[in-house]
Parts: structure tokens; C-alpha cells; sequence
């Protein structure tokens, strides 16, 4: 028995570390494409990136690699009669599945550390090369395309000449209480600082027009831009998605705190309102920090939900073969492929929506962050529905 669950886990194996080598390139071309769109970046800098889109790619490619090695190694076993044999032999089906699932289950825990690596530690890395590149990048476009754009600025040019920029039209979009403003030079350059993580744009003899406001500049003047803002698709800051793990419970204490202490200065200033009979400012301040106590709650749901969003979806991998192992062993005359598509079909039209919502509404505190394992807890009954057919059949 023990030689036939070595030989087991060796085809599952071998079946695993071939279709991960093809998927996990697919969805590396898809990502580094995907990268490429967004921001703007070279062909030769896809070196720089991949090992930082490596376990991008790999958290996506391992559950369906793994769903499908157990539809191919336990379909071929089988439509071979090696399981009705066994079970002539007086042993239970469960002793052939069993080792396979605790073998996923290890994997579930490598994927869950994927899943950790590429939101973090890859995340960062995309980012920082993208930040190194900001200037490299804007250049290239200009020359090739005369304009270029970002989610702040765009920039219109009729020429460049080595790093100066000729007739530029520069547009600030509108942020906060800032409005959006146009200007047009004789010249420009951009000067990024990697270190000091800023964008430096030098305007030269030009006019500007903003806030209803039009101006005239015969000098050089600049403006500064930080530079996770100057990419063609900026990244926030501090988002739960791009925490590593460890750092979420720190991160959920601070954010406990911040929550207390705007609920302490409420309770001060509708205290002192309310004494001195001002009740419109009393509703005008208390509105805007009610406002931003929601927002600091709402993002301590999205803190505490994470864990269990990387959670879940690296034991998906589990769940998957959970599922597809004893499908392919009910349909032992079955094609392999076709029993792949039956168990990823209702994956896609029931899991995933099922995985998608929890975590929505996890998110916004309306469902508790534990929810999110709804989807896998919906595939381990399928499974064990499956598992008791096979145990009967």
C-alpha cells in the first residue's frame, strides 16, 4: 500500500511541477503585459521585474495546476481499474486520498506565503522599479508620442531636444482644494529624485491658467511632485493588500488608537458646543469627524479582513483537489479534461462570485472577516458529497 501512495504522490508530482512550468509562464506574460499597460514601462526592464512578478503569477497558477493534477493522476487511475482493484482488496478509497490531501495541505501553506510575498515584498518591488523608471519613461513617451499622462498631470509637447522639452502643455488635474491648472512654456524638464522620492518639473517663459486665475512667468519656475504620485497609475500608501502579514496586527492596534482618539475629541468638542449654545458648528464639526471615524473604522474592517482573504485563497489549493479528486475517480470512464471543466466550471460560476462578495462585504464590516472562507467551506461540502459516493460506489 505504501508503494502505491509513493507512486501517487510521484505522478501527482510530476504531472504538478510540468503544468506549474507552463501556466506560471502564461500568467507571467500576462502580468508583465498587464505591468507594461499601466505603467508605461520598457521592454527592457522586464528583467528588473520578474522576480518580483514571479510569485505574483504563482498564487494564481498553483490552485488551478493543482486541481488539475488531481483530475489527471486519479482519472487515470481510475479509468485503469487501479481503484475498484484496491477496493477488491479490501481497502478503502479514502486510504488513496488521504495522503494526497495532506500533501495539498502543505501546499496550501506554501501558497498562503505566495500569496503573502507577491503582495508585499512583489508589490513593493513592481513599485520601486516603476518609481526608478518614472523619468526614463516619461521621456520615451514624449519622444515617441509627443504626450504623455499620468493619474496627476499630462504632458504635450511638440519636440524634444536631448531632456528639454519644446512648447510644452502641461495640465494639472484638480486635487482637493487645488484646481486644475494649465500651463504652456517655451521649454520644461523633468528632474526625478529617487532618493527624496519626488518629481521636479522645470517650466520656462510661460502662462498659467487655474481657479478661474491666468498668469504670465517670463523665469524659470518648478513644481514638485511626490513621486508614487507621478506614476502613469499611482499606488496608495499603507494599503491593507500591500501589508506583509506580520505587519497587519501593529497596523490594526494603531488604527484602534487613531479610531479613540477622534471619538475622545468628538465627545470633547460636542461637550463644549453644546455648553455654549452653538449647535450649527456643533452639527458642521461633528459631521466631518463622524466622517472620518467612519473612514478609519472602514479601514480596520479592510485591516482585519485580509489575513483571512490570503488565508482563504491559498487553501483554495486544498479545496480544489478536495473536489476533483474524487470527481475523476466517479468518472473513471471519463475523459480528464472533461472532468477538469466540470469541477472549474461551478468553480467559476459559484466559488469565486461566493469569495468575491464575502470579501466585499467583509470589508465593509457588514459581514465578519471569517466569511470569506464561505467559498471554501461550499467546495469542502461539495467534497465530502463526493468523497461518500466514493466510498459507496
Amino acid at each position: 500500500m505504501y508503494i502505491f501512495t509513493r507512486y501517487i504522490l510521484s505522478q501527482l508530482l510530476a504531472v504538478f511541477l510540468i503544468s506549474i512550468s507552463a501556466i506560471t509562464t502564461v500568467m507571467l506574460l500576462f502580468v508583465i503585459i498587464r505591468e507594461l499597460h499601466q505603467q508605461g514601462l520598457q521592454f527592457s526592464q522586464i528583467t528588473d521585474l520578474l522576480p518580483y512578478i514571479l510569485p505574483d503569477a504563482l498564487r494564481f497558477a498553483i490552485p488551478a495546476t493543482s486541481l488539475f493534477a488531481a483530475c489527471l493522476v486519479f482519472g487515470r487511475l481510475a479509468s485503469s481499474n487501479e481503484i475498484v482493484a484496491t477496493k477488491a482488496l479490501g481497502i478503502s478509497p479514502w486510504r488513496i486520498l488521504w495522503p494526497s490531501f495532506a500533501a495539498f495541505v502543505l501546499l496550501s501553506f506554501a501558497a498562503v506565503w505566495l500569496n503573502d510575498l507577491a503582495v508585499s515584498w512583489g508589490r513593493r518591488g513592481v513599485q520601486r522599479i516603476v518609481l526608478e523608471s518614472i523619468e526614463e519613461v516619461a521621456y520615451s513617451r514624449l519622444r515617441n508620442h509627443g504626450s504623455h499622462y499620468t493619474d496627476q498631470f499630462s504632458i504635450n509637447v511638440k519636440s524634444v531636444r536631448g531632456k528639454r522639452l519644446m512648447r510644452p502643455t502641461l495640465t494639472f488635474k484638480a486635487s482637493g482644494p487645488s484646481p486644475r491648472i494649465v500651463i504652456r512654456a517655451e521649454w520644461a524638464e523633468l528632474h526625478s529624485d529617487v532618493e527624496n522620492g519626488s518629481l521636479t518639473i522645470l517650466m520656462h517663459n510661460g502662462s498659467a491658467v487655474g481657479g478661474g486665475v491666468e498668469g504670465i512667468f517670463p523665469d524659470t519656475i518648478e513644481r514638485v511632485i511626490p513621486l508614487n504620485r507621478a506614476a502613469r497609475k499611482s499606488q496608495s500608501r499603507g494599503s491593507p493588500s500591500q501589508m506583509a502579514l506580520s505587519e497587519i496586527p501593529k497596523e490594526v492596534s494603531n488604527q484602534n488608537q487613531r479610531v479613540e482618539v477622534s471619538e475622545q475629541q468628538l465627545a470633547a468638542i460636542a461637550t463644549f458646543k453644546m455648553a455654549s449654545g452653538n449647535f450649527e458648528e456643533l452639527f458642521t464639526a461633528g459631521a466631518s469627524l463622524s466622517h472620518g471615524i467612519a473612514s478609519e473604522k472602514s479601514r480596520i474592517f479592510r485591516l482585519n479582513t485580509e489575513p483571512h482573504r490570503r488565508w482563504a485563497a491559498g487553501f483554495s489549493c486544498l479545496c480544489f483537489v478536495a473536489v476533483g479528486a474524487p470527481l475523476a475517480i466517479l468518472r473513471r470512464h471519463g475523459e480528464f479534461w472533461t472532468t477538469f471543466f466540470l469541477c472549474f466550471l461551478p468553480i467559476l460560476i459559484v466559488y469565486y462570485p461566493i469569495l468575491m462578495v464575502s470579501i466585499e462585504q467583509a470589508k465593509n464590516g457588514e459581514l465578519p472577516p471569517y466569511s470569506v472562507w464561505l467559498g471554501n467551506i461550499t467546495l469542502l461540502a461539495w467534497s465530502g458529497f463526493l468523497i461518500r459516493k466514493v466510498m459507496r460506489y
